[in-house]
């Protein structure tokens, strides 16, 4: 068995990652003074949801940055689920943050409307201007995705990731442009109709479209935080690896979980000829490993354990399992 460590290529997502901060930086600044102007809810959601976002995306750098730390005493497999649980944090933000407030709020106005908005030249004019920039943003994040896609379907790298950082700045401009439209479009029929419970409805309509995301993306950075394996084409990889491997008769089971994104252990155990001494089967053991590194260099810890099939002794069917 062998444990190696080495730092998670990070790059890409980092330059997503920093590409939405300056981006949320400058728009929650704009958007915050153009619904104080036009004393608009739906304006005020939107300077939320991009103040959310600003926190995301420091959340999100804080995770790349703590799971590259090295192994020590206290944490011997290292710190790589700091991302799943920074990931996780941005979800909560985006729930309370976002898309709470900006529900209560708008509710707020659809109850108890003003007389009338503001100007509304200012909060058009942010609209705009932050649409183009978000447009940016959500460039960036999708030359990544595609990437990351390598010529897979968009439900099957979805379902296949385990990387949250990309995923997680890709949706949340994905609901920064609809929430955009919505804006504005409240505004347009609140202009129109004289009656601002429109821009209330669009605060609502935001606030739910963020509650939305924050789910999705709670829900998959917490199953990252309880520990996902490998995808079926990496187990059946791993597999037929070790069924090639010399002296191996049987895989009696596999069992893989990600640490961190480009952080696998491994876990497998495997029925040897019986009569390999204990040099020849370290030897052997050492051969599997490099082969599964050289294949998978995700597979940082990898753990062998020479046996048999238990189950028939504890009345479970015997077969060769690889998950």
């Amino acid at each position: 068995m062998s444990d190696t460590h080495s730092d998670d290529k990070t790059g890409g997502g980092a330059r997503v990652v920093l590409a939405a901060l300056a981006v949320n930086v400058a728009i929650a600044l704009c958007k915050m003074v153009a619904a104080a102007l036009s004393r608009s809810t739906g304006m005020l959601a939107e300077a939320l949801h991009s103040l959310a976002d600003t926190a995301n995306q420091i959340f999100l750098l804080i995770g790349m940055r703590s799971a590259t730390r090295p192994p020590d005493e206290e944490h011997p497999f290292g710190y790589g689920p700091e991302t799943y649980f920074w990931a996780f944090m941005v979800a909560l933000c985006i729930f309370a943050v976002g898309g709470s407030v900006s529900v209560v709020e708008g509710v707020k106005k659809v109850l108890h409307p003003p007389e009338e908005l503001g100007d509304l030249r200012w909060a058009f004019g942010v609209l705009g201007a932050s649409a183009l920039l978000e447009g940016y943003s959500f460039t960036v994040a999708m030359r990544e995705f595609r990437e990351i896609r390598a010529g897979r379907g968009v439900r099957r790298t979805l379902r296949e990731a385990r990387d949250p950082t990309v995923l997680t700045v890709l949706f949340e401009d994905l609901a920064a442009l609809f929430g955009l439209a919505v804006a504005a479009g409240g505004l347009l029929l609140a202009h129109l109709t004289k009656n601002p419970i429109w821009d209330g409805a669009a605060s609502v309509v935001v606030g739910l479209a963020l509650i939305t995301v924050a789910f999705v993306l709670g829900r998959d950075s917490k199953s990252l935080l309880i520990g996902r394996s490998v995808t079926d084409d990496e187990t059946r990889q791993i597999t037929a690896i070790a069924r090639a491997a010399r002296d191996v008769l049987e895989v009696i089971h596999i069992r893989t979980i990600h640490l961190g994104p480009n952080d696998v252990m491994a876990g497998l155990k495997l029925r040897f000829r019986p009569e390999l001494d204990v040099r020849t089967l370290e030897a052997r053991i050492n051969e599997l490993e490099a082969s599964l590194r050289a294949a998978l260099p995700k597979l940082r810890r990898i753990y062998v354990e020479p046996g048999f099939d238990e189950r028939p002794l504890r009345g479970e069917p015997a077969t060769d399992a690889s998950v």
